[in-house]
């Protein structure tokens, strides 16, 4: 009995062990919230872009004329511990040797911009630089910083599309759309080197590219009036909060008043719309919260009736 007993204590030791290495290894596996989920939940707000002086001076327009990019390239540094104003300073002083060029680079504490983004970079291969805007993310050390440093490379991302008339969609796993990681680029138009970033970074910290689109949804939505609620009583507006998850699907009222889906378009779970019609398409209610995007109502919940309806 005595000796069953020392069994079962040794037994129970070492799975105690094990559990403490294995969330000492894995840190990250411990974390119940997503990184989305921490960001908002935390309101972890980006930091401002920053115009910094570049030294790139090859200045060339991109496939469609100046000031007319197609997307947006994500990057990661490959270089542990390096800041972003590290990493400012080494690509000004080298680009000429190691021909490489970005436009941004984002950190925990950082964006920093430093060539005009109408005009293209060396980052990604010749279809890639004729094409799309560019942006580093430096390697952190802790959850905390990576989520802060993913969630201003995805502020800078929503400012760039909002900026030159793009809407959010991914190109990873089709080879099409506004955001595309460099790794995509190489599938799809190889690139010089065989890039995989920013994956590999990404799977650290259990993070995908589908889910830096939906944190760049989620920031172009506010850039769009969709994170912010008017509480004025006498606003003619009502206010939805899309409920769905991961996303809600936007649909387009055709003229003969039937809804269809857009696929390239999704508004992030959490988010709040102003709206103030309704209409019903085979029995369903949908909410309007642009010109022609419509959400059904079983994707949302109301937070603020439509005044009078």
């Amino acid at each position: 009995m005595v000796f069953s007993n020392k069994v079962k204590l040794t037994a129970a030791a070492c799975l105690a062990w094990v559990a403490m290495l294995l969330a000492f290894v894995c840190p990250q596996s411990a974390q119940a919230q997503t990184i989305n989920e921490y960001i908002q939940q935390n309101n972890i707000q980006p930091k401002p872009i920053q115009r910094v002086n570049g030294t790139f001076n090859r200045f060339f327009g991109y496939n469609n004329g100046v000031g007319h990019p197609e997307g947006v390239v994500i990057h990661e540094t490959a270089t542990p511990g390096a800041t972003a104003w590290n990493e400012v300073t080494y690509f000004n002083r080298e680009w000429p040797n190691i021909q490489s060029y970005v436009h941004a680079f984002a950190d925990a504490n950082n964006i920093l911009q430093i060539h005009d983004t109408d005009y293209g970079v060396w980052g990604a291969g010749p279809w890639a630089n004729s094409r799309m805007v560019q942006i580093e993310l430096c390697q952190e050390n802790t959850w905390d910083a990576f989520a802060r440093s993913v969630n201003n490379q995805a502020y800078f991302t929503a400012v760039m599309l909002k900026k030159y008339g793009l809407t959010p969609s991914l190109a990873d796993g089709k080879g099409y759309g506004t955001i595309w990681s460099h790794y995509a680029i190489n599938q799809y138009h190889p690139s010089a080197g065989g890039h995989v970033d920013p994956i590999t970074y990404f799977n650290k910290w259990g993070y995908t590219m589908w889910q830096f689109y939906q944190l760049v949804q989620y920031r172009y939505n506010q850039l769009n009036g969709g994170g912010t609620t008017n509480s004025d009583p006498n606003d003619p507006n009502g206010i939805i909060t899309i409920s769905s998850n991961p996303f809600a699907v936007v649909y387009a009222k055709s003229d003969d008043g039937a809804m269809n889906a857009v696929y390239v378009r999704a508004l992030a779970t959490g988010t709040p719309w102003k709206t103030a019609l309704t209409a019903t398409y085979q029995g369903q209610t949908y909410y309007q919260v642009s010109t022609n995007e419509w959400i059904k109502a079983t994707d949302c919940v109301v937070t603020k009736p439509i005044p009078n309806k």
